[in-house]
């Protein structure tokens, strides 16, 4: 390769060399994938998916059949008056 360095200097710099090249293609390959991560977040908040904090959690539109549990009369009236107690000690 070079004539006026040693074999000792010339391993040091094609190691040097990969390891500058592994660094670009790592860093170029890190700035693409944000770059994607972001263009999909923007268009998110543009169509005004999920507000800003909660993007990691899906829209649920109709409860799950399993959740649901239908109350009594009594039971809805309980449930109205803790409420009602819980946001007036708001």
């Amino acid at each position: 390769m070079f004539d006026q360095i040693s074999a000792i200097q010339q391993i040091g710099l094609a190691v040097l060399l990969v390891a500058t090249v592994a660094w670009v293609v790592g860093l170029v390959r890190l700035l693409r994938r944000d770059r994607f991560e972001i263009a999909i977040w923007r268009e998110a908040q543009r169509a005004g998916a999920l507000p800003a904090h909660l993007d990691g959690i899906p829209r649920q539109s109709v409860p799950h059949p399993i959740e649901r549990v239908d109350l009594t009369e009594e039971e809805h009236a309980a449930f109205a008056g803790l409420v009602r107690r819980l946001s007036d000690k708001r």
